[in-house]
């Protein structure tokens, strides 16, 4: 069996001062590696402006395929979004395959779908991606056309073979868009029960391999009822891998504190810079979740030097969902691996950052009760302590705030069931008639 890795040979175009380009270009190798592909060769050029037909420079064409050829790489890939006819151009002239960032991005996510929603909604964005650079090459193959009027009979028989993919990607697209209505009803079903019930929500956000899924874990195992067997609690778990993209579905947990307090917590798709815009209208009704938190928790790779960068993509993309308004708490996480590499002393000692924040290592369970702690200061403002005597004939009642609110103590008296508790305002108010004073 060959197991050898298919090996790519990365090209970044610096176009003026571009102050991000040397980041980019790494992201794009860890990207590369993470659809496994071996980097054996990076190529640069420095531009004022882009080459229409190819990008580069046409001598810088002529290096890159003298190149690839030399390491026999099996790919070639731009950290560029290149347009139909660049692209077209540069797989004549380099004799490889060539492919762009985006196209990069939707061939990890190929690769790592696991559910039917995420696999339906990769393949719209790599349709949507693939139909525009059908339109491209259709300017090359319409010159073969013959006659004067128009209609399909007179089109050359690559043009004919061009509108026909063109009608199978446009109906492919139809049905993926009906399956994916019918995906997004269930979960809207779905949210609106949990929102019934009356459970807040919290959504991990952030960068992709910022750790949110080790996060979401170490909260599972912290949190965990001691009566619940350990092959259900590892069920419970998440996908944990240190690499870029390596979760693509939205996954909910409830979390139960020691309090009998609950929440649900969602992990979600990292973000990355440069995130094609396909994919993130493909992944609308995936990454919709968010907009429906309670609180956000923005997970920031601490140890990762481009982090403040990170950071900004984080805040646009969740601009881009319309999530901006909701509250947040930001989480420095990888302050272990920050410490050993000498940029900070202390997680205590850290410079203060204008906004509600913590700092602390998921992977080694640091932290962790702080940081629920300050969820819980969140999402619980709007609970008050209370004692409310409901009378038996009012069971449903009792059985409700059992399931809703935070009972400390319950007495059965000649009246009726005394609950001392923390509850929503709503339900005080709504219920006021039953508290004792």
């Amino acid at each position: 069996m060959n197991t050898e890795q298919s090996k790519a040979l990365i090209v970044g175009v610096k176009v003026g001062q571009n102050p991000d380009f040397e980041q980019s270009l790494s992201e794009l190798e860890a990207l590369a590696k993470a659809c496994d592909y071996e980097v054996a060769g990076v190529e640069t050029q420095k531009v004022d402006h882009i080459n229409t037909g190819v990008y580069v420079g046409k001598g810088k064409v002529e290096e890159i395929k003298a190149l690839a050829h030399m390491l026999d790489v099996d790919v070639v890939i731009f950290d560029n979004s290149l347009s139909p006819m660049q692209l077209r151009n540069l797989n004549q002239i380099i004799d490889r395959a060539v492919m762009d960032r985006t196209n990069l991005i939707l061939e990890i996510f190929s690769r790592r779908a696991r559910t039917r929603e995420a696999q339906i909604q990769v393949e719209m964005a790599r349709l949507q991606y693939e139909l525009p650079r059908l339109t491209g090459m259709g300017e090359m193959l319409s010159r073969q056309g013959g006659g004067s009027s128009g209609g399909l009979a007179n089109k050359g028989a690559g043009e004919k073979k061009l509108e026909l993919d063109r009608r199978k990607i446009r109906h492919r697209l139809s049905e993926l868009r009906k399956e994916c209505r019918e995906i997004e009803q269930n979960r809207a079903t779905q949210r609106k029960r949990r929102q019934r019930g009356g459970i807040p929500q919290v959504s991990l956000v952030g960068y992709t391999n910022a750790g949110k899924s080790t996060l979401m874990n170490a909260l599972i195992d912290r949190f965990s009822s001691e009566e619940e067997p350990a092959q259900e609690n590892k069920r419970r778990k998440v996908y944990v891998e240190d690499m870029l993209f390596a979760t693509l579905d939205t996954t909910v947990r409830k979390i139960t504190l020691p309090d009998k307090r609950e929440f649900l917590l969602s992990d979600t798709v990292g973000f990355v810079s440069n995130l094609p815009h396909d994919l993130v209208e493909a992944f609308h009704s995936t990454l919709e979740e968010i907009t429906f938190a309670d609180l956000l928790l923005i997970v920031i790779d601490y140890a990762d030097p481009a982090w403040e960068d990170h950071l900004l993509v984080t805040r646009e993309t969740l601009r881009r969902l319309h999530a901006e308004e909701i509250p947040c708490l930001y989480v420095y996480n990888k302050c272990d691996l920050a410490m050993k590499q000498e940029r900070e002393q202390m997680p205590d000692a850290l410079p203060k950052t204008g906004h509600r924040c913590i700092y602390m290592a998921a992977g080694r369970q640091i932290g962790l009760d702080e940081l629920v702690s300050l969820i819980e200061n969140e999402i619980y403002q709007d609970y008050m302590e209370c004692s409310m005597l409901i009378p038996y004939t009012e069971g449903a009642l009792t059985a409700y705030f059992n399931e809703n609110a935070v009972v400390n103590r319950t007495e059965y008296l000649a009246e009726g069931t005394l609950l001392h508790m923390s509850c929503p305002l709503k339900d005080v108010q709504k219920y006021k008639k039953y508290i004792m004073m």
